[in-house]
């Protein structure tokens, strides 16, 4: 397993427009969706690894995971049936440097790449990104009305350490809340 390490400034200038590899595979039980990778995930490679996210701690006070998973861990996560993908790949310092009609275009790649590998629940974690990406102005946290093919589509908050709207609590209700829906899901399978 490769070892945590801390990218310098450099790397993380270096990192600006790079991808990270999808954590994904067919069928899977929920697909996590972020908005775009951070500088710093980008430099490291993998997914929410900036210190202070608090994606992996949510997990876990959510009941997805029994173990605190750290972003060198996120391929563990298939096991248990769960992916990890983003709205528009591109990484960049912070998700407002991305322009409207790359979050629509990331919208529809991510339909496609719905439709292909056919994840019961995909939950894009970002609002303000569902509500462009899917053209749903109104869109709330929570399950949405709308599916794509049998994939029924969750919005939950940004978990950055930035979102100071939600506190730690309230996301691991709200991911529970998935969670719980997704047993559901599996039970009428």
């Amino acid at each position: 397993m490769p070892r945590p390490w801390k990218p310098s400034k450099e790397q993380l200038i270096a990192a600006e427009s790079k991808t990270v590899r999808d954590v994904i595979a067919p069928d899977l039980r929920v697909l996590f969706c972020g908005i775009n990778p951070g500088l710093y995930t980008a430099a490291v490679g993998h997914h929410f690894a900036r210190p202070g996210n608090r994606f992996w701690p949510t997990l876990l006070a959510a009941g997805f995971t029994d173990r605190l998973l750290s972003p060198f861990d996120e391929r563990e996560l298939l096991k248990s049936g769960y992916g990890i993908t983003n709205v528009v790949p591109r990484a960049t310092a912070s998700a407002d440097l991305l322009t409207k009609l790359e979050i629509v275009r990331g919208g529809e790649q991510l339909r496609k790449k719905v439709f292909r590998y056919r994840p019961a629940i995909l939950a894009v974690l970002g609002v303000g990104a569902y509500r462009v990406a899917f053209e749903q102005p109104k869109a709330a946290v929570g399950q949405q009305e709308e599916l794509i093919g049998a994939t029924a589509i969750w919005v939950l908050p940004n978990p950055s350490g930035l979102n100071a709207n939600y506190q730690a609590k309230d996301l691991a209700r709200l991911f529970r809340e998935l969670r719980d829906a997704s047993e559901r899901e599996d039970r009428s399978r």
